[in-house]
């Protein structure tokens, strides 16, 4: 328990995964910091709940091993990051059909190479079509046979070879842009930008648009294309991800690496100052400065005056069934928008940690309110082409203010210093992901070390690589 004139250098409001990356940076500078936390634990939306073995995450943001800020926070070194099976599974018109893993940034030229070469090629007698969700063409041929590349007997979400081909280069001329280049494009809404990508309309609608709208946690894609940019630059970079254990396990393992004591949970602070906090039951804390690292309508109540943006509401609907619906362990998108579920995922073959080691574990995210279960149930039955009458539901999580919107024009350096000794930072002043809370932590102890008058290692021209 806090004493009532107990003092420290900084007061950080809010254990997220903002308010402890920003105790790190400022607990290894040596500036003595204290965390407080209204919640009975730490991590904020990055929550897990635990049900009978299983572990349900109540947002299930999709994480990429590109994320930068995963690296360099100190405290994540034990972070175990499941990666989803290379590429992603498009569902559209009853068939699956299957996206292969991006190429790396350096094979961006022969992608281009691939590309012009099948636009020269001649075109040789169709072979016989192969039944199966694995019979699809694949993302980023890698100088295949000439046969392989044949286009299948009807078109698919991503289109043909060529298609394909071109889609693997524009992914990989993203991966090798920098991140400054990215934000200076002109900024659109998202959905706009993506006709001016050069693309077919077939591969727009049929794969970037679901991919999107799942990276995004945004539907109508009104997010700023700037972001959007940043959002395919880090999936062409590395490898959509769940974190081993659940969401909660990020912030845990960051406030476990902290100074004994230094987080504080339970104690609700109903006003700020540079110079103090005052908390509802436990007096007032006088400190040096004060960093708000609540949600963005949290700090507003705290703040008056500061901007709240729109959010996005996301239900997540979580069931266990008899045996898993798919093999392989990869996250299946519905490019036909005929349901009310945009991706899911046998989350159990991702992670096996999150389901007892006798039961199946499928995670469905819904852009949107809860829906009808059993229009959740007929939706997952066509994408998994497996009947679902036998499937259990475990919960359904929904979460009104779940991700900060980005539509344009959005600023991923919105300012962090308010003033001298007041200091604010979360995704809502970032990119709306958690590379986004992370940096922004980051770069709100670096603006207070900087007014301490202490010199800090911290690259101001550091951006987050996702969005």
């Amino acid at each position: 328990m806090l004493e009532p004139a107990h003092h420290a250098d900084v007061v950080i409001v809010g254990a997220g995964a903002a308010g402890l990356s920003a105790a790190h940076r400022l607990t290894s500078a040596g500036v003595t910091t204290v965390v407080l936390e209204a919640a009975p634990c730490v991590g904020g939306r990055m929550s897990t709940e635990k049900l009978d073995g299983f572990r349900l995450d109540r947002i299930g943001q999709l994480l990429t091993t590109s994320y930068p800020e995963l690296r360099r926070t100190p405290g994540l070194d034990s972070l175990v990051l499941r990666p989803f099976s290379p590429g992603l599974l498009v569902h559209s018109d009853g068939r699956h059909h299957r996206a292969a893993e991006p190429l790396p940034a350096r094979s961006a030229r022969g992608a281009l190479s691939t590309a012009r070469a099948l636009a020269s090629a001649p075109r040789g007698p169709r072979g016989p079509r192969t039944a199966g969700p694995r019979a699809a063409p694949r993302l980023a041929p890698r100088l295949a046979p000439r046969t392989a590349l044949r286009p299948p007997s009807r078109p698919t979400p991503l289109g043909g070879p060529l298609d394909q081909a071109r889609l693997a280069a524009a992914l990989a001329r993203l991966a090798a842009t920098p991140v400054e280049r990215l934000l200076s494009r002109p900024e659109l809404p998202a959905g706009d930008a993506l006709s001016a990508r050069g693309l077919p309309a077939r591969t727009i609608q049929g794969f970037l648009r679901p991919l999107l709208s799942a990276l995004l946690c945004d539907p109508g894609l009104s997010t700023s294309s700037r972001c959007a940019d940043l959002a395919l630059h880090a999936f062409a970079r590395g490898r959509l991800c769940l974190p081993e254990g659940g969401a909660e396990v990020l912030p845990e393992l960051l406030a476990a690496a902290l100074p004994p004591g230094t987080v504080r949970t339970g104690v609700r602070v109903t006003s700020v100052s540079t110079s103090s906090v005052t908390t509802a039951a436990h007096g007032e804390i006088g400190c040096r400065a004060v960093l708000l690292a609540t949600d963005a309508r949290a700090a507003a109540e705290l703040l008056p005056g500061l901007r709240v943006p729109p959010f996005h509401e996301v239900t997540v609907v979580h069931h266990t069934a008899p045996e898993p619906p798919l093999e392989g362990a990869g996250l299946l998108l519905d490019a036909d928008r005929a349901g009310p579920v945009a991706h899911t995922a046998v989350v159990s073959q991702v992670d096996p940690s999150r389901a007892p080691a006798d039961r199946v574990l499928i995670s469905s995210t819904v852009l949107g309110p809860p829906p009808d279960q059993r229009a959740v149930l007929t939706h997952l039955a066509d994408l998994y082409g497996t009947p679902t009458d036998r499937w259990e539901l475990l919960a359904v999580h929904h979460t009104r203010e779940a991700v900060p919107a980005m539509p344009p024009p959005h600023d991923v350096r919105r300012p962090v210093r308010l003033l001298a000794g007041l200091y604010v930072c979360g995704d809502h002043r970032d990119t709306s992901t958690v590379q986004g809370a992370l940096h922004s932590g980051r770069r709100a102890a670096h603006a207070a070390l900087t007014d301490f008058g202490i010199t800090t290692a911290y690259a101001p021209e550091s951006l987050p690589a996702a969005a």
